[in-house]
């Protein structure tokens, strides 16, 4: 077996490696940038070696820095990770000559399966239905325009290099596939180093799964069952589960053999992932891609199959023969992935940088599993996607898996930047999605307005009360307990709270009682059992028999709570001052209407508008790029630039002003 691998990646998939490598006894090496010094993959690996600045330009996708990082240390192999090099033919090439090994396929099966046109013509000959589209290399937006018309709208443009919903846009009319051209190409160069884009028919309600493939070169390939990943925003996985709850045994079977027969055409080795378009109302399937990489979402593979997918990678490398055969692929119970990122849901989703101030993730265990590259203190970049890890649960059905998900996401603790969780809960909470009526459109047709307060689950506002209540008698129980320690400054504590939730006060009484306390709401009794202590980010407690998991922050003399994606400001007063606060005056916050301020932390690209200009709704005013997008900022209605406050070439902070409109 190796001695010493070289990880070509970065976050959490670096890291995720290096457990398995570790496992295996094998030595690992982490490479990283100027912004990645600190980071967890790197503390993690037995050595590190820097390569450039922070752009993965300069740095993650120069294919001579990481061969010479390779000879450096001795490294005999390397892992590619997903995104970065790891479908790019040219690497691999430059390892073979360099005699390192590529821990993934050969440069032929990259070339004709990563490519994504070239791996369309590849199944065509083959036979394999694809959907109708245009392969040819596109010129320029024009004739993407031209070519979207003949196949007929909507089409989508996918950059040919891409992956990951980079380089990737909707297109329903000619505006939108000019538009969309440009954008995506610009995206494919930034992303992959490469703009070639092309042109496919959208299928309206589709469904993407796709099959996990493993073969070994040596004439054994087998599908290890499918992965459903249509829970998708802006064509970026949001959830994954396995297995779907849509497919028959016997269309499993058939997309599985499919993908089998595609990955032989190539003499493909190690493992990859084909990927379809299933028809939510006839269960026809169209191949779309085949990733010849690991893909994010193979941790609930894993889960399902027992399998350890990179040790597999890692001895199909070395050489070995695959030790199982198909009918050795079992598929025991069910698991859920959701990608927790550094973003703010109630503001478009636009990326979240900064320092993580406070970062704890639930306790891992046989049915939680948490993939991450990120620690307390630690920093997401606005140079790199702004993951912070994947949350994986399993359970023996569906609904655990969904209820052990629930949980976990109760007690991720992140602070210092915005996160999806409040998102991801509403999700998991859609009575849609657990029935698994699901589809790529999933998102878009249950948040029509976007995500807002308004989609949080409906939880009943008594639970929060009663624990703010209990919270709020322990410490002062604690209080008392100090003072005792002083003659003369005893204290008693107080039956009778008023608490303030959602701007309606709640008269309740609290009780000592076995294990906890009775709270008393609205005349209704809640047993409230909890071990919490001062200081801890979390509330475990069992409220009227149900778990209940709160996150609690101190804002001075309030606290805000969080459960099932809700925060809540609380406060937990006496009666007498809760009467003095009725009449405390309320401040309103100053209008930034007449300002277009900048959604995130980012560049500013280009700025299309000048001052006195008059603008219509809708108009594109600026493009922000940040995590490798590009974000285009338009017009809410007619008016007329003012003022001008940021020029192209700005760094810019989130809320920061673009321009002023006025007139």
């Amino acid at each position: 077996m190796f001695k010493k691998i070289l990880i070509a990646n970065r976050g959490e998939i670096a890291c995720r490696v290096i457990k398995t490598a570790r496992k295996m006894g094998i030595q690992t090496v982490a490479v990283y940038s100027d912004a990645d010094k600190d980071a967890l993959h790197v503390s993690m690996a037995d050595e590190a070696v820097h390569i450039g600045p922070a752009a993965s330009a300069q740095s993650y996708l120069v294919v001579d820095k990481i061969v010479a990082a390779c000879k450096q240390t001795g490294a005999e192999a390397v892992h590619p990770g997903y995104g970065f090099l790891s479908e790019k033919r040219e690497f691999q090439e430059a390892l073979a000559k360099a005699g390192v090994k590529f821990i993934g396929p050969d440069a032929h099966a990259i070339f004709a399966m990563g490519d994504k046109i070239e791996s369309k013509k590849l199944a065509r000959e083959a036979g394999v239905n694809t959907v109708p589209g245009y392969l040819g290399v596109i010129k320029d937006a024009d004739e993407a325009v031209k070519i979207a018309r003949e196949i007929g709208y909507p089409v989508m443009l996918k950059a040919s290099a891409g992956g990951g919903g980079k380089g990737m846009r909707l297109a329903w009319n000619d505006a939108e596939a000019h538009e969309g051209f440009t954008s995506a190409t610009n995206e494919a160069k930034t992303s992959f180093g490469d703009d070639r884009v092309f042109v496919e028919k959208f299928i309206e309600q589709p469904r993407h799964i796709e099959i996990q493939v493993l073969a070994d070169g040596q004439g054994t390939v087998l599908y290890l069952g499918e992965r459903e990943c249509s829970i998708q925003r802006r064509h970026q996985k949001v959830i994954e589960e396995a297995p779907s709850p849509f497919l028959t045994p016997e269309t499993r079977k058939a997309m599985g053999e499919q993908a089998c027969a595609l990955a032989r055409i190539v003499n493909y080795k190690s493992a990859g992932t084909v990927e379809f378009i299933v028809g939510g109302a006839t269960g026809e399937f169209y191949f779309l891609e085949m990733n010849t990489r690991l893909q994010v979402e193979h941790p609930v593979t894993e889960k399902i199959t027992g399998l350890d997918l990179v040790e597999q990678m890692i001895r199909v490398a070395y050489g070995e023969k695959l030790s199982i055969t198909q009918d050795d692929v079992k598929l025991t119970g069910w698991s859920m992935e959701a990608r927790v990122y550094a973003e703010d849901p109630f503001r478009g989703f636009l990326p979240s940088t900064g320092r993580l101030t406070r970062y704890a993730p639930p306790a891992e265990s046989n049915q939680v599993r948490v993939d991450t590259g990120v620690y307390e203190g630690g920093e997401i970049s606005m140079f790199y996607d702004p993951m912070i890890a994947k949350l994986i649960t399993y359970g023996p059905t569906r609904d655990a898996a969904i209820a052990h998900m629930r949980q976990a996401l109760d007690e991720y603790y992140i602070r210092g930047l915005s996160h999806n969780i409040p998102f991801l809960a509403s999700l998991f909470s859609k009575e849609r999605f657990v029935k698994g009526n699901l589809t790529t459109n999933f998102i878009a047709e249950e948040y029509p307005n976007g995500f807002t307060s308004e989609d949080l689950p409906a939880d009943d506002p008594t639970t929060l009360i009663a624990v703010a209540a209990a919270m709020k008698r322990r410490i002062v129980e604690r209080n008392i307990q100090i003072s005792g320690q002083f003659p003369g400054h005893e204290m008693k504590a107080p039956d009778q709270w008023t608490v303030l939730l959602g701007g309606q006060y709640h008269d309740v009484d609290v009780h000592p009682a076995t294990g906890g306390y009775a709270v008393v709401v609205g005349g209704e009794a809640i047993e409230v059992k909890t071990d919490w202590q001062i200081g801890d980010p979390l509330i475990r407690a069992n409220v009227d028999g149900r778990a209940v998991c709160v996150q609690v922050d101190r804002t001075g003399v309030s606290f805000r709570l969080s459960h099932s994606g809700v925060q809540a400001e609380v406060w937990v007063l006496t009666r007498r001052t809760a009467e003095l606060h009725k009449l405390m005056p309320f401040k309103a916050p100053p209008d930034m209407s007449k300002f277009l301020l900048s959604p995130m932390p980012g560049l500013l690209v280009k700025l299309l508008v000048e001052e006195g200009q008059e603008v219509k709704a809708g108009e594109a005013i600026a493009v922000i790029e940040a995590m490798k997008m590009e974000n285009i900022l338009k017009a809410e209605r007619d008016s007329k630039i003012a003022k001008i406050h940021a020029a192209a070439g700005d760094s810019l902070a989130v809320d920061q002003k673009i321009v002023e409109f006025g007139g």
